[in-house]
């Protein structure tokens, strides 16, 4: 039978063979209200059973059950004849010739293989978790998928059923195809894992994946650093473990994203994701140019707003918390491009959607668990790194001076050098309490970042703290934050200049403490 004109081919039988449980019977459920005949391998019947959905064992139409310990149980033409043959009259012979149905539609997910390798590199029972049958009824299914509908991911399941029912018990074949792409990069990815784990952990290399795979993002990006530049933005393709997904991002107002948006929500969210309590952040070219961290978000946006009124202009801010109806007075007279924020309050949208050119973004937070690397392009070569995430612990603090800042200080270092580990190098910040005053960044000189810090802050440097991303390598960023007024500073130290350095914040009457290690951001 040919496909409509829209390439509509209606899914008459199913075959499920399921590792994973997960949206199963939901799925199946939305089979059997379209009269679809289902066919199910052994375990997969059984929760199917379980869950009052009923099906035909795939016996029926392989004649075999599980041999060899049920490695293999759908090797068989019974099924993969009935996923391969073409639709066409020679075909739908050849199928009554040997007397096997034709299957419309597959939905079978793998043996996690990678997470029993992390369980248990040397497991006795890992080769069990090489699945061979799961593979091939997915290839074949996807390599007919002129004719049939293949489904890897569960994740997909709700919006296959929803198409089903939409076209009364039909796909498209916009919709097999993407199908049977998403099936090929998971079966890629799938070997690719067996592979590194049949090899063992490389020699070398500090953890970092020995091949990585990317596919295109559904998010459409504007265009790239300048108009005139076209980008597109990719994510870790699925591996048998599921989906890989990043921070969700969802553009709830406004016009499309932009290859800068992304850059500079990055920024921001990593900036406000330091702190537990509520925390603003504002970006402007992938750099924080205020940060603040109070009681609300009220109180917190508008601290980070009111450190640098020209900087700010055309900036993005990001907050940890939902925006509620007391944030949009703060952002009076303000032209901001774009607001994060995890959620958005009703009764805050009425004032944030009069201003017409604002995008309202609703995020997630990073989420700081597991191994995660950032990447960074040059030489036509994929850089790769461990995001930054080392705590600043009080007791690594060493102070370099004998005047010793207070409790209040201390605290106020800590949250400056907590955001200056997201400014772009050489960063200096000034802080008081828990909100910035100035912030110098993205300068070759540091003494230029201070100067440009203190110049922001203006008479708010006169009693702040500074954070310095790197170390002082002459005594002259020192010199002119004391004239600044500023009472205490936080840096890496290790100058072969330290001496002279540490000479001019004594002589000052500046607390100066020690942290070891330096946060460059490029």
């Amino acid at each position: 039978m040919a496909p409509d004109g829209d390439g509509i081919v209606p899914v008459r039988r199913a075959l499920l063979s399921t590792f994973d449980p997960t949206g199963l019977v939901e799925f199946a459920r939305s089979l059997t209200a379209l009269s679809v005949d289902i066919v199910a391998t052994s375990g997969t019947a059984a929760a199917l059973a379980r869950g009052g959905v009923p099906s035909r064992p795939a016996e029926e139409l392989t004649g075999i059950g599980d041999w060899f310990g049920g490695r293999i149980k759908t090797l068989h033409p019974g099924l993969l004849g009935g996923l391969l043959a073409p639709r066409t009259p020679e075909g739908a012979q050849e199928l009554a010739d040997h007397r096997l149905l034709p299957i419309d539609l597959v939905a079978v997910n793998f043996y996690p293989f990678a997470r029993r390798y992390a369980e248990d590199p040397t497991a006795a029972d890992l080769v069990e978790m090489i699945d061979v049958g799961g593979v091939t009824l997915a290839r074949a299914a996807a390599k007919n998928h002129a004719w049939v509908a293949v489904l890897t991911d569960p994740a997909d399941y709700p919006s296959v059923a929803a198409e089903l029912a939409e076209r009364s018990g039909g796909l498209a074949a916009a919709t097999r195809r993407a199908l049977a792409l998403r099936t090929f990069d998971r079966v890629a990815a799938y070997d690719a894992e067996i592979a590194r784990g049949l090899a063992g952990p490389p020699a070398s290399g500090g953890g970092f994946p020995p091949e990585i795979r990317f596919v295109r993002e559904p998010l459409v990006l504007r265009y790239g650093e300048n108009p005139h530049q076209a980008a597109a933005a990719y994510r870790r393709a699925p591996s048998s473990e599921g989906r890989i997904d990043p921070s969700a991002v969802e553009l709830v107002k406004g016009d499309g994203l932009s290859f800068n948006n992304l850059l500079d929500l990055d920024t921001a969210l990593a900036t406000v994701a330091e702190f537990p309590g509520p925390a603003v952040a504002v970006v402007k070219h992938a750099t924080p140019v205020g940060a603040s961290t109070a009681p609300t978000i009220e109180e917190a946006l508008t601290h980070a707003l009111e450190t640098d009124p020209v900087a700010r202009y055309g900036g993005i801010i990001a907050a940890n918390r939902p925006i509620g109806a007391a944030a949009p007075p703060a952002l009076r007279g303000v032209f901001v491009d774009l607001l994060a924020a995890t959620g958005f309050d009703p009764a805050a949208r009425p004032a944030l959607d009069r201003r017409s050119k604002l995008k309202l973004v609703r995020v997630d937070l990073p989420r700081a668990v597991g191994p995660s690397w950032e990447a960074r392009g040059a030489l036509g070569r994929l850089l790769l790194q461990e995001v930054d995430r080392r705590p600043l612990v009080p007791g690594e603090l060493v102070r370099m001076t004998s005047h010793t800042a207070t409790p209040e200080e201390l605290a106020s270092l800590d949250f400056a050098w907590r955001v200056v580990r997201h400014a772009k190098s050489n960063a200096v910040v000034l802080a008081r309490g828990t909100s910035t005053v100035g912030i110098g960044s993205g300068q070759a000189a540091r003494v230029t970042a201070v100067e440009i810090a203190t110049r922001v802050a203006g008479d708010l440097a006169r009693g702040s703290v500074l954070a310095s991303d790197a170390f002082f390598p002459f005594a002259d960023g020192v010199e002119l934050a004391a004239r600044a007024g500023v009472r205490a500073i936080v840096q890496p130290g290790g100058s072969v200049r330290d001496a002279e350095v540490i000479a001019a914040a004594e002589a000052a009457g500046i607390a100066m403490y020690r942290t070891g290690w330096r946060v460059f951001r490029h």
